[in-house]
């Protein structure tokens, strides 16, 4: 079984990945939150540092790009070979209004006839192996047959499928038949992606390999203990916020730290059991002085949830 890390834009940057992987195991592959090439093939100095090899030397990364132009989407797959890396993502199953409105990510899906002229571009010209990553359909499940049959027809490197509808976005049930339909019928490795919060969630799928998500933003050692290491402990948490906090502090100014350690810690806090005056304490800090004592005192003075997993904000 491989374990994969999901990226998860805004979050799981090339800092976190680094930071990430060397105080927790268990995660074959990060996959890169992705990058969007425009004509010019021009990037801001944030995903220039994302994308560089130095800046992931050691972390198993993967590329992703999200794109619905196949000579972008080539020319990108070159700059991404010359860098040094091995293969390249497609993402077929972004659901955000911004992405699909431009008929990219799982906006792709609602026209299979123009997707197929896609990838027949792409896999024909690919310097790279293309792995994809892509959802069940965009408006109903109905649409699964055909997109099934669509993607069978490529030599894919790897399938990472959510079983879910672009306009399920994350709720209901993932269509968990429609992932052993893939993984029965697919010539190439099929993984799954979906719903799975908590290390008895993952090992009913240990037959096959996994990617995680918001479970590992919650959880960082979920991955580690599937595979029957230690599980999360508060300290073990507490040392991965401060390595990852002193990272940031290193590259960025603190205003930028403070807010992105806010957007780390809405996941961690769901693994703890954490006194409300210090919840609230945590949320209104704006400073690095006032943020780094209330997490201090967050993580000596919390236990460890009962059972963690990730709770969407409406629950």
């Amino acid at each position: 079984m491989q374990i994969y890390f999901a990226p998860l834009e805004g979050l799981t940057d090339a800092i976190y990945r680094r930071v990430h992987h060397a105080t927790f195991g268990g995660i074959d592959k990060y996959f890169m939150p992705f990058i969007s090439p425009s004509s010019s093939l021009s990037f801001t100095s944030r995903q220039q540092a994302d994308m560089a090899p130095s800046e992931n030397a050691g972390v198993p990364a993967v590329p992703q790009i999200l794109c619905k132009d196949a000579g972008l989407f080539l020319e990108m797959a070159k700059l991404l070979r010359d860098a040094g890396y091995a293969e390249v993502n497609l993402n077929l199953g972004c659901p955000s209004g911004t992405v699909t409105a431009k008929g990219k990510g799982a906006g792709m899906l609602k026209d299979p006839d123009a997707l197929a002229c896609f990838l027949d571009e792409i896999f024909a010209q690919s310097p790279l192996p293309v792995s994809l990553k892509t959802r069940c359909g965009y408006d109903s499940p109905d649409e699964w047959p055909g997109l099934l049959n669509l993607f069978l027809r490529y030599p894919v490197h790897e399938w990472i499928l959510h079983p879910r509808t672009c306009r399920e976005f994350y709720g209901g049930a993932p269509h968990r038949e429609f992932f052993l339909e893939a993984a029965v019928k697919a010539p190439f490795p099929v993984v799954y992606n979906g719903d799975l919060f908590r290390a008895s969630e993952c090992l009913e799928m240990k037959r096959f390999s996994l990617m995680l998500g918001r479970g590992l933003a919650v959880n960082p050692a979920l991955a580690q203990d599937v595979r029957g290491g230690d599980g999360l402990t508060v300290d073990s948490l507490g040392l991965f916020h401060d390595r990852l906090y002193r990272e940031y502090l290193k590259w960025w100014p603190e205003h930028a730290v403070v807010g992105r350690m806010h957007g780390v810690m809405y996941y961690l806090m769901q693994a703890l059991n954490c006194p409300a005056p210090l919840r609230r304490a945590l949320k209104k800090s704006s400073d690095a002085e006032h943020y780094s004592e209330a997490a201090r005192r967050v993580f000596a003075e919390s236990t460890l949830a009962q059972d963690i997993h990730f709770t969407p904000p409406s629950e």
